[in-house]
């Protein structure tokens, strides 16, 4: 019988254990090297961090002390421009029911104050709303006064507080018609000088205008409260065909929702002449 050929075992593979004698192996290198950083440097290795730049609480001092300090300013001048609005919107008022009121006595013309932030001005069957908006706000380059020589002479002047006037049916209102639309008439930006950029539908006959020539003043406001009135009494309601309110459904019964209502259609936006490409901002 043949003896089987006598064979060694294969040694396993070593690595240095600590015990002497054993053969080192080097460590394995990575195949891949990290990422750089947004800056194209390496990052550090693990535990030794780099040190924080010195400058960065400068940076932020330096953002709060123009832009942010800006802003608050802005703001001040858009409330301060609230209130003179408020104050003409009720003398005017005064003024239309003085004149009205002899004449029919049944056409209703009152202020109505809601808060700090808004008020109503009730005439007829028009409501306009005013609404203070808290955000400072600014614009792409070549919307409205952004190209101007003015606006780019001080980069704080490209920051605006803004004042917005809508149109609703008084009856909207008045019976919770929850789905009644209303209008956006205009909208006033107020600007670090406190001086206005004016902008809305055609029916306010807005000129064109330079910021840097339009001081907020009384006289100001009050056309604007003018043309914004005046815009929702020449915009009168067309109401739906009668197919669009053949068929009612229970919730807009119990909720009070007169389907055979009419809608104003007749706004459209002045800049939408000239700014194609803006659809204006989501509220």
């Amino acid at each position: 019988m043949d003896e089987m050929p006598h064979t060694t075992p294969a040694n396993p593979p070593q690595t240095d254990d600590g015990t002497p004698g054993a053969p080192h192996t080097p460590a394995a290198t990575p195949t891949t090297a990290s990422p750089p950083n947004t800056d194209h440097q390496h990052p550090n290795a693990p535990g030794d961090p780099a040190p924080s730049p010195e400058d960065r609480l400068d940076l932020i001092s330096d953002g709060l002390k123009q832009k942010s300090s800006a802003k608050q300013a802005i703001y001040r001048n858009t409330l301060a421009t609230f209130d003179m609005l408020r104050k003409v919107s009720q003398e005017l008022v005064v003024e239309l029911s003085r004149r009205i009121t002899p004449v029919d006595s049944t056409v209703i013309i009152e202020y109505r104050p809601i808060n700090d932030m808004e008020f109503h001005i009730r005439f007829s069957g028009d409501l306009l709303v005013f609404v203070l908006h808290s955000n400072i706000v600014t614009f792409p380059d070549d919307y409205g006064p952004m190209a101007t020589r003015y606006v780019e002479a001080d980069f704080r002047r490209r920051f605006f507080g803004h004042i917005m006037a809508y149109n609703f049916m008084a009856d909207s209102i008045k019976y919770q018609r929850m789905n009644d639309p209303g209008y956006l008439v205009g909208r006033l930006l107020i600007n670090i000088d406190q001086h206005y950029f004016l902008e809305g539908v055609q029916q306010l006959e807005l000129p064109d205008n330079d910021m840097s020539d339009n001081p907020v003043t009384e006289d100001s406001l009050k056309l604007f409260v003018e043309s914004a009135m005046i815009a929702a009494v020449n915009n009168d309601l067309i109401a739906p065909p009668l197919s669009d309110i053949q068929k009612i459904s229970v919730k807009q019964k119990l909720e009070n929702q007169q389907v055979s209502r009419g809608s104003k259609v007749g706004f459209s936006f002045y800049h939408e002449q000239r700014h194609q490409s803006i659809d204006g901002l989501p509220y």
